[in-house]
C-alpha cells in the first residue's frame, strides 16, 4: 500500500475511533446535558396505564429523586437488568428513592412479564410513543435499556444508554 493511502486510511480508522470515544464519552459524562424546553412538564404530566389495572400518575412522584427505567421484554439487556433495578429500589426505597419502569412494550407482553418476574416498584405502558420521551431525555437513537435520574428538583442529573448495574446505581444515591 502506498504511504499516502496508509496515512489516509489510518487517519479514518483514528477518527473514526475518536468519534466512537467522544460518544462514549458523552454517556459518562458526570452532568448530564440540558433536556429541550417542555419536556419535563410533558414527564410530569403524564398518566401511563398500569398493566395490573388503574394509571400511574408521574406527578405524584414530583420533588423526590427518581430513577426511570425504560425498558422492554424483547430486549435481552433491559430484563438482565431489572433484577438490580429491584435490589435499588428495596434498599432505597425507604430513604426517599422513587423507581418506575416505563416499558416501551405491549401490554400482553409486560403482564406475562411480570406475572414470571414480579417488580415491587411501579411500572406503566409507555408502548411505542415512549420512544419519543427517551428521545426527549438525552437519547437521541431511542435504544434501550434507557436510565435517567431526575433529582428532588425535577433536573435531569444522570442517564445510562445500556444495561445498568445496582453498583452503578448505588454511587448514583449521592449525587440526588
Amino acid at each position: 500500500m502506498a504511504p499516502s493511502r496508509r496515512n489516509l486510511l489510518t487517519g479514518t480508522v483514528a477518527g473514526a475511533a475518536a468519534l466512537a470515544g467522544v460518544g462514549a464519552f458523552w454517556w459518562r459524562q458526570p452532568e448530564a446535558a440540558p433536556v429541550p424546553p417542555g419536556t419535563m412538564d410533558a414527564l410530569w404530566a403524564l398518566r401511563l396505564e398500569r398493566p395490573e389495572g388503574g394509571e400511574l400518575v408521574l406527578a405524584t412522584l414530583r420533588g423526590q429523586p427518581l430513577l426511570i427505567n425504560f425498558w422492554a421484554t424483547w430486549c435481552a439487556p433491559c430484563v438482565r437488568e431489572l433484577p438490580e433495578i429491584e435490589r435499588f429500589y428495596q434498599k432505597h426505597r425507604a430513604i426517599g428513592w422513587q423507581v418506575v419502569g416505563l416499558a416501551i412494550d405491549r401490554p400482553a407482553p409486560v403482564r406475562d412479564f411480570l406475572g414470571r418476574v414480579p417488580l415491587s416498584f411501579p411500572v406503566a405502558l409507555a408502548g411505542i410513543d415512549g420512544t419519543e420521551l427517551v428521545r426527549a431525555l438525552g437519547n437521541p437513537q431511542g435504544g434501550l435499556p434507557f436510565t435517567v435520574l431526575i433529582g428532588a428538583d425535577g433536573r435531569v442529573l444522570r442517564r445510562r444508554l445500556g444495561e445498568t448495574s445496582y453498583a452503578e446505581l448505588a454511587d448514583w444515591v449521592r449525587i440526588r
